[in-house]
């Protein structure tokens, strides 16, 4: 019971969180903004890019390649360690990393917007793809940054709560970036567009401006490790040498396991019934705004109920979310599909957000923003490697056997997380 004395985690016998003072209005705001101008460019890349690019008759192959832009999400484990040490500026420890990244993320869309879009598609594709690599370099190490102030800004019973705008305020950044970026570009065109996005990442620096952090949040550098060249592996070795946090592995690895293999090919199944683009296109927005709901539902019942029991009702509603497109298959009918589709993505707004503050109970001080970027590394490996083969198991499962055994990962993951007790 070493995991549960130390962190207090998983145990149901443990005393109710203690009443603590809700956050601040303005720290809200704070966090609320930060979050969604991480969405913006994700929502471009991930979903209005590709069709402005097809649109101008670009190839699928390079096209593909707009993937390979999400490396530094994924690599970002690397130099966080030195994103928690290195903070001496005025503008303060972790608002001095903040403020330049998100100022060149702005910068960088507005030099995009400047620059022809007839040739950016065609003979400057290259510098295209340079920039969008650069804005994602710019905001994954922003990323660790505002990851590792969330934990400090947010006392514990709140940090469900700091997380449902960790989710929310991404899914709205996307949604503009994305959808929304798609809904106004015919009639603006790519400059006025890309422009207005760029000047919109540098209004929302305004809370960031506004926040004392040197006096609310002063760095201690005595708890964290020398700067030198082992920094990194010194980091992580005090990590996971922690008591118990071999069995929170296992957790992280399992919990949205099944998420990850089934999620896949929910769109691909309901192609196969004759769904087209639009009315596609029309649910996800719809199921993204019920998302939001679920993650806002999952920061009030951490709070309400603690980690263990948040854990366990996110875990199940997940998996019978996943599990419930069995039903859909061979079923076109509008209704039934919104249906599991809401209650799905609802369950997985929730099931993110529980999941990840009780990621911020293992983050050390002055190790915040490394420590919650491994254990999030972690719990996105395994369900990279397994969604990558869940159009495979369709084949030879069929969508039925898939979406249900996707189910069965979910409900063992339980299992996995009454063990960590």
């Amino acid at each position: 019971m070493a995991f549960a004395g130390m962190f207090g985690i998983l145990s149901p016998d443990a005393a109710p969180m203690s009443p603590l003072r809700y956050p601040l209005p303005s720290t809200l705001t704070l966090l609320a903004t930060l979050y969604i101008v991480q969405g913006l460019p994700s929502g471009l890349m991930a979903h209005a890019l590709p069709v402005l690019l097809r649109q101008q008759g670009v190839d699928l192959a390079l096209i593909s390649l707009l993937k390979l832009l999400a490396l530094p999400w994924l690599l970002k484990v690397l130099w966080a360690p030195w994103i928690d040490r290195l903070g001496g500026s005025p503008l303060g420890h972790r608002r001095g990393w903040i403020l330049p990244l998100q100022a060149g993320v702005a910068l960088l869309l507005i030099a995009l917007a400047w620059l022809p879009q007839a040739q950016l598609f065609g003979p400057w594709l290259p510098l295209l793809l340079g920039l969008l690599l650069l804005i994602n370099l710019a905001a994954a190490t922003q990323d660790v940054a505002t990851d590792g102030l969330t934990v400090r800004l947010l006392p514990e019973r709140w940090r469900g709560l700091g997380n449902s705008l960790q989710v929310g305020g991404y899914k709205v950044g996307m949604l503009a970036g994305g959808s929304g970026l798609l809904l106004v570009a015919d009639d603006l065109g790519w400059r006025w567009t890309l422009l207005g996005m760029g000047l919109l990442v540098l209004l929302l620096l305004i809370p960031l401006l506004r926040f004392p952090e040197r006096r609310v949040l002063p760095f201690h550098a005595e708890l964290a490790e020398p700067a030198g060249v082992t920094l990194p592996w010194h980091h992580y070795r005090g990590l996971l040498t922690l008591p118990g946090m071999g069995l929170w592995l296992l957790v992280l690895l399992s919990f949205k396991l099944g998420d990850a293999l089934g999620s896949p090919m929910i769109k691909p199944m309901l192609v196969d019934q004759g769904w087209g683009a639009a009315a596609l296109g029309q649910l996800t927005l719809i199921s993204s705004l019920v998302g939001i709901g679920g993650a806002l539902v999952g920061g009030w019942l951490y709070a309400r109920l603690g980690v263990l029991r948040a854990l366990l009702i996110g875990g199940l509603l997940q998996a019978v979310g996943i599990a419930g497109m069995a039903l859909l298959v061979g079923r076109a009918e509008v209704a039934s599909v919104y249906a599991v589709a809401l209650f799905e993505q609802f369950a997985d707004g929730l099931s993110t957000v529980v999941l990840f503050a009780a990621m911020m109970r293992q983050c050390r001080a002055e190790h915040e923003g490394a420590d919650f970027t491994l254990q999030a590394s972690v719990q996105l490996l395994l369900g990279g490697i397994v969604g990558a083969f869940s159009g495979v198991l369709a084949k030879l499962l069929g969508y039925p056997g898939l979406f249900l055994l996707a189910g069965g990962l979910g409900l063992a993951a339980l299992g996995v997380v009454l063990a960590a007790r």
